[in-house]
């Protein structure tokens, strides 16, 4: 297991500056992301691939976020995130094609986002509508030669296995972030890989809490200062036979966020 790192395109991103800081920081990976639909160029893939190559870091996978608006909780989150509302699912669904597109380009072989609150419900009319439109994202993942991989966190793990056979696709798998099935209160991520571990292509290394509220996520923590079982949860992913990088994510920003990545390293390293 390779370790790495979140890095984001912002609309002031200097690839070039940003590949050579994750080098200096003794990372091997990356994945890349962005919510700006205006990146999904080929001027910027063209600097990402310079980069890149420049400063030998594999990018493991492309993250692709969505336009439109975005609440992080249980309340407004249902009807904002992902391609569960329908006002904003096919100007969604043409940014993750784009976003399809654009992986092709740096070389990326998964694309991987939030899909939304998926319904528990099968019955539920949102559930066949979203599953719909998931074939053809993951149609289009597979002419560019890419698997489509779910974010882990506002759905159950039942629920997500079986919307992957719903799809009934071979590449479409799971991107498994620890700390989000805990702080969107879904599950135990170890127990969780026992439903769905063989669909599992790619690991963000993140901590976080549960929910203490019906309303709020719960809180992110540095790695290895939250509920996530750090030790446990490796030990599991060598037991499945995952071999793939992980990938750490920290969501704050400035000399705290680059303190807490080289610290989770550390603690990843140990139990690599």
């Amino acid at each position: 297991m390779k370790i790495g790192v979140l890095v984001e395109i912002f609309a002031d991103t200097c690839m070039e500056s940003k590949f050579a800081e994750v080098r200096q920081m003794g990372m091997e990976s990356i994945q890349l992301v962005t919510w700006d639909r205006s990146k999904l160029t080929d001027a910027v893939a063209k600097e990402v691939n310079s980069a890149a190559q420049k400063h030998g870091i594999f990018i493991s996978a492309f993250w692709c976020g969505w336009e439109g608006p975005k609440v992080w909780d249980f309340y407004d989150g249902q009807i904002t995130l992902g391609l569960i509302p329908e006002a904003y699912r096919f100007q969604r669904l043409q940014m993750l094609m784009e976003g399809s597109d654009f992986a092709r380009k740096i070389h990326v072989r998964d694309l991987v986002t939030h899909v939304g609150f998926l319904p528990e419900n099968p019955h539920d009319p949102k559930y066949p509508e979203v599953i719909s439109v998931l074939k053809v994202l993951a149609k289009r993942c597979k002419e560019n030669g890419q698997n489509f991989l779910f974010e882990t966190g506002q759905e159950t793990p039942f629920v997500l296995l079986r919307a992957i056979h719903d799809i009934g696709m071979d590449n479409v798998g799971i991107n498994l972030d620890p700390a989000n099935l805990i702080m969107y209160g879904k599950a135990n991520p170890i127990d969780a890989l026992d439903v769905f571990g063989k669909y599992v292509w790619g690991v963000h290394g993140k901590d976080g809490c549960y929910p203490t509220d019906g309303y709020h996520l719960g809180e992110e923590m540095p790695l290895g200062r939250g509920k996530v079982n750090y030790p446990a949860f490796i030990a599991k992913l060598k037991e499945i036979g995952y071999s793939g990088d992980i990938t750490i994510e920290r969501e704050i920003s400035g000399v705290e966020q680059k303190r807490d990545i080289i610290q989770a390293k550390l603690l990843l390293e140990t139990l690599i």
